[in-house]
């Protein structure tokens, strides 16, 4: 029996699965047959290795050729078994030899004149077999993909024409090659393009410093997406940590270039069509949704109140605990799910509330119903809500004052980032429990103005440690050691009791 490494993922879980092939006499005519609980996909390889031996001149011996995936209680998904399977079969008939391949995990799909096809998971399978001492055989346009992973021994085929040769010594298949990252933002995308809206912009730059969730109210153009949109361009670089992390995500997802790590922070715009599902991932492959996309980034629904109940409430959880775990009949995926959610919403439908000249006749009772569409549990818990009122027209030509740039506006943010880094290790928006009391200490004074404020505006307990996490977040933007008043006003204004002039009670 021939016994060769393949790999499974269930959310970012790995799991190996053992290749084994068995020829048996007995049969006049070659049998083939998959058994270890494959898919479709998985079966189907069948068929399409028969046309890569033709294509090969190789064919089966007249025996009966049985494929087991091991263990045989794990569900098989995907077409990345072809090459395993294919190289167990020229094993077992002599054409390459098993003790050299069973030093490989192995993973690819194979088209039917023999060439290997890309497939999803390289990456992450690539750490696995770095992590496991073994080396990788991965499709040749891929090879990079698994070189980030720090990993050496490396074969990247084109055809498997090329495999054969190589461990038959006629060809060598050179390591593949990386290029050097960057996680420079290289955005053309800039704050100093956005014309007024200094009291938006401030409390972007409180989101971007603490890592806080943030929702911005106002009418049709008043540049609330033009906003969003700029929030990657002041966030701090990502470390080596998140890079891969979130790469491993994007290669299990099938959205990873062949060429780059994901090395500037994700910034994934859902529209409001949104199923459930593709927010949250999931499928009959259990695979990442937006939220995990968004992972280390920055997540924004426009339109908020657009967006069908059900599927909001689905960042609930995962914004609490930074993950989310998928729940299917035959398996449960965990991933990563620790975005900033940055969201924009008109404050009625026509989007004119407030201005008499342009509200429909149905305002202001319309705003009640559109507003109420979005749950009370889930707007606690965005930290910073803010109105953004139209641009005077007079500030769209004014040049008097120069706008800050996003490179000046980034400076602040990630000087106020790395003192939250090194006194608790997190960003501010992460605080709880201990390291909230610890990095959030407030006097008598304040305790006091902090109580009386939240009893007014009936504040949960939620409500009121967000409220001193955000105003931690303003005493690091100062440069300063404790909290003192007007960081904890500043923050209080960011969660009035009817979110502005725009708001519901």
């Amino acid at each position: 029996m021939i016994s060769l490494n393949s790999i499974i993922f269930n959310g970012m879980d790995a799991t190996r699965i053992d290749v084994q092939v068995q020829l048996s006499t007995g049969l006049a005519k070659p049998e083939f047959n998959i058994i270890g609980l494959a898919d479709r996909a998985v079966k189907e390889s069948a068929e399409r290795i028969r046309n890569v031996l033709s294509a090969l001149n190789l064919s089966l011996p007249p025996k009966r050729l049985t494929v087991n995936l091991s263990p045989a209680d794990v569900e098989k998904t995907g077409s990345h078994f072809d090459l395993p399977i294919l190289c167990g079969i020229l094993c077992a008939i002599g054409v390459l030899p098993e003790n050299e391949l069973s030093k490989y995990l192995i993973i690819g799909e194979v088209g039917l004149n023999g060439t290997i096809v890309k497939t999803d998971g390289i990456l992450p399978a690539s750490v696995w077999a770095n992590q496991n001492s073994m080396g990788i055989i991965c499709p040749g346009p891929q090879g990079a993909e698994a070189r980030w992973a720090g990993h050496t021994n490396i074969l990247a085929p084109f055809h498997v024409l090329e495999l054969i040769n190589h461990f038959k010594g006629t060809q060598i298949l050179p390591v593949p090659a990386t290029e050097n990252i960057s996680n420079q933002n290289n955005s053309s995308l800039d704050m100093a393009e956005v014309h007024g809206q200094s009291a938006a912009k401030r409390a972007l730059e409180i989101a971007a410093a603490g890592g806080h969730a943030m929702l911005m109210v106002g009418p049709p153009g008043s540049g609330k997406t033009m906003l969003a949109s700029r929030l990657p361009t002041i966030l701090p670089e990502m470390t080596p940590d998140e890079i891969l992390e979130t790469s491993i995500i994007y290669s299990i997802a099938g959205q990873l270039n062949d060429k780059s790590l994901i090395t500037t922070r994700p910034f994934r715009s859902v529209h409001h069509t949104a199923s459930a599902i593709s927010l949250a991932g999931g499928g009959a492959d259990a695979r990442p949704g937006e939220i995990s996309l968004a992972h280390n980034g920055v997540l924004f629904l426009d339109e908020l109140p657009e967006f069908n109940r059900t599927t909001l409430e689905i960042l609930r959880q995962p914004m609490e605990a930074g993950k989310i775990m998928i729940a299917r009949a035959k398996r449960t995926a965990t991933y990563p799910a620790r975005f900033q959610l940055i969201a924009a919403m008109n404050p009625c439908p026509c989007g004119h509330l407030g201005n008499a000249a342009l509200s429909c006749s149905r305002a202001p009772r319309c705003a009640e119903a559109y507003q109420n569409k979005i749950s009370g549990p889930l707007l606690d818990r965005i930290d910073l809500h803010v109105d953004v009122d139209a641009v005077n027209p007079w500030e769209m030509n004014n040049d008097t004052v120069p706008a800050e740039t996003s490179a000046q506006i980034r400076a602040r943010v990630v000087a106020a980032r790395n003192r939250q880094i090194e006194r608790q290790g997190k960003p501010n928006a992460y605080l709880d429990g201990a390291d909230l009391d610890m990095a959030a200490k407030l006097s008598d004074e304040l305790t006091q103005f902090l109580n009386s404020a939240a009893e007014k505006m009936g504040m949960s307990a939620r409500g009121y440690n967000r409220i001193r996490r955000i105003a931690r977040t303003i005493a690091d933007l100062r440069g300063a050691e404790n909290i003192e008043m007007s960081d904890l006003a500043e923050a209080l204004s960011y969660r009035p009791i009817n979110r502005g002039k725009y708001g519901v009670k």
